[in-house]
């Protein structure tokens, strides 16, 4: 990777790091931890034609965490002067001694720390200019115009571009950091005129823009799933199988996460408290985490804190395995830190029961007569009971085929029974995001209609 791309070097990054920690250790500081974070980025949208935005972005920022023994300040600056740096390690100095101890605050234990991290290659510079990136998002829109007469509107096409990078140290001898990039082309077409208009959306998002879609097909496909949502209808109120489409599907996925993460865990605000070793999910079930997968978007060599990642079974035959532990939510739970401060790294949900042929199609003929959601409306999990009721869209399909659109529902259930309900999980994987999953199909729901 070349630094080039950004103002300052890893190492000059680095050498940063150690002078503040240095500034924290005159200042009389038990423990000390910074990071220091840089990026540029360029995003344009178009709607019906013409330029609508056009962003450039620069930034960078340092954030440095002090402590006194068990009490801790934190302080940041976008100033990368030896005048600033120094004054915000003096705040965070001073927010430290005013704050109450707490014995769980700390940095991570010197052998957790990931002192030789490998190279994941998670950076790919995307050189595009302004007019380059414009160019392409008017690509995307009028493909999504040219499908049907009926793309009557657009909410707009965009294209994002950013690369950043970051380094990371504590007193306890950690400093790694490394780039990484991201990078975005979206299309939100409008399907219909006057009260039945409907929208869908489409995106790809990759870390190397070589390996985007193209805008035709974002388009295209967009404006497909704006048309099939046309004449949508409303369905009365029933108990049926329901199947998320792998998009939503991996906001399932991210529900459990959520669940079984340190600080729902400690505070027990949630419905899964002492799942660890309970059978959570059907024994088909298997959630793997990978944070070392090359090249992918949840990549990582180690956590927010330093603390090194590793592969492991996060859920084995639907037993839970394992938690998302922060070093801090740990010691609250009386436990090892997992690597997570941060989050979960490539997770992946599969069933032992999906074979390579198990595609989108096979999946409605799997559910045979039920609902298809395509999209959500509100924020409808309570995360302390498991209760579930959210607004959807999709499509009402007959013996394996879809039938006709619908809207104005509502599906509900509660987390629990729906992980225990899982019937099958579809080979239809979307890699986009740091989840993986194809589609989810769950037993029964309640769907609340007329």
């Amino acid at each position: 990777m070349n630094d080039s791309v950004f103002i300052h070097t890893q190492d000059q990054l680095k050498q940063l790091a150690r002078d503040v920690l240095h500034f924290a250790q005159e200042k009389g500081a038990s423990d000390a931890a910074v990071e220091f974070s840089e990026g540029s980025g360029l995003s344009v949208s178009v709607r019906k034609g013409k330029i609508e935005t056009i962003e450039q972005n620069k930034d960078k920022g340092m954030g440095v965490t002090v402590y006194i023994g068990q009490k801790r300040g934190n302080a940041s600056t976008s100033d990368f002067s030896e005048k600033a740096l120094r004054a915000t390690v003096d705040a965070a100095y001073n927010i430290a001694r005013f704050t109450a101890e707490d014995d769980c605050a700390g940095l991570p234990e010197a052998e957790l720390l990931e002192m030789y991290p490998v190279d994941l290659r998670l950076c790919y510079p995307w050189t595009v200019s302004t007019e380059e990136a414009v160019a392409l998002a008017l690509r995307c829109e009028a493909a999504a115009f040219a499908v049907d007469p009926r793309i009557t509107n657009s909410e707009g096409a965009g294209v994002h571009a950013q690369q950043s990078h970051f380094v990371t140290a504590n007193s306890r001898g950690f400093c790694g950091g490394y780039p990484y990039s991201r990078h975005t082309m979206s299309i939100a077409p409008i399907a219909g005129k006057g009260a039945r208009m409907q929208r869908d959306d489409w995106y790809s998002s990759v870390r190397d823009a070589r390996r985007m879609a193209e805008p035709e097909a974002i388009g295209r496909y967009a404006a497909e799933r704006a048309l099939a949502r046309l004449n949508a209808r409303k369905l009365d109120t029933r108990t049926c199988p329901v199947l998320f489409e792998a998009p939503l599907a991996a906001g399932l996925l991210g529900t459990f996460v959520q669940a079984v993460s340190g600080g729902a865990l400690y505070r027990k605000s949630t419905f899964l408290l002492d799942s660890l070793g309970q059978q959570v999910f059907p024994s088909h079930i298997q959630i793997l985490e990978d944070p070392h997968q090359i090249g992918a978007i949840g990549s990582a060599p180690f956590d927010e804190e330093g603390v090194r990642t590793h592969k492991r079974e996060v859920v084995k035959d639907g037993v839970v395995q394992g938690y998302f532990l922060s070093c801090y939510s740990a010691r609250k739970l009386g436990m090892k830190t997992t690597g997570n401060a941060g989050g979960s790294h490539n997770l992946k949900l599969n069933s032992s029961l999906t074979r390579a042929d198990d595609d989108f199609e096979a999946m409605l003929r799997k559910m045979g007569t039920g609902l298809l959601v395509t999209e959500l409306m509100g924020q409808g999990t309570n995360y302390v009971t498991g209760d579930y009721s959210r607004g959807a869209s999709g499509y009402w399909v007959e013996n394996g085929v879809i039938a006709y659109p619908v809207e104005e529902i509502t599906i509900a259930g509660n987390m629990k029974q729906m992980f225990q309900h899982i019937v099958a999980i579809g080979a239809d994987v979307l890699d986009r995001g740091s989840k993986h999953t194809g589609s989810i199909l769950i037993e029964n729901m309640v769907v609340a209609g007329n």
